[in-house]
């Protein structure tokens, strides 16, 4: 609770991807130099594609599921600065934003370095049974907390639209669902 008042000052519209991580298998985590999004898989070489969901009516993969988003200032208060302990919250990008529901609502899209391009979907990012038991019960607790929920300390949902490779330092900028595609040579509108 005493360091919430980092995340929420993270920045609100441009930020920074600081880490991310692809889960070859479950419990199986590879902290990336350069990761590849795909519209139809995901992050490439991530297990999400031969996941079952109890949410979809064939138990296919969740579309709207296809990444899961953190703030990485909140992973470092409940983890430390060791990124490969961050990579244990078995999120895919690791981002330092605002990502509380205020700031970015369900459709709000993320340009993340020249190209890529993903959608924040209306599925909740919850902690579960293995969040609590990697970072203590009292993270737990504050990401289900009223705050918690509004803060999105347990990250989002999302799902690419644009597919490019991307890297930890990139630019992540938001903008409204209602502007479109960005280009490339449209991406410093958003900054």
């Amino acid at each position: 609770m005493e360091g919430l008042h980092l995340v929420r000052r993270s920045p609100r519209g441009v930020g920074t991807l600081a880490l991310a991580v692809r889960r070859p298998a479950v419990d199986a985590r590879e902290v990336l130099s350069l990761a590849e999004l795909d519209p139809d898989v995901g992050l490439i070489g991530d297990s999400w594609s031969q996941r079952p969901s109890s949410l979809t009516t064939d138990r296919s993969p969740h579309p709207d599921m296809q990444l899961n988003v953190i703030n990485s200032r909140f992973i470092e208060l409940i983890a430390g600065p060791d990124r490969d302990a961050w990579a244990l919250a078995g999120d895919q990008l690791y981002v330092d934003l605002d990502l509380s529901v205020g700031a970015l609502p369900a459709g709000s899209r993320l340009a993340i370095g020249d190209r890529a391009v993903i959608e924040v979907t209306d599925q909740p990012h919850n902690g579960c049974a293995k969040f609590a038991a990697r970072f203590g019960r009292d993270a737990h607790k504050i990401v289900w907390s009223e705050e918690g929920q509004r803060l999105r300390l347990r990250g989002l949902n999302a799902r690419v639209l644009v597919g490019a490779t991307i890297k930890a330092g990139d630019t992540v900028r938001h903008f409204p669902a209602d502007a479109g595609q960005p280009h490339t040579e449209r991406l410093s509108t958003y900054e």
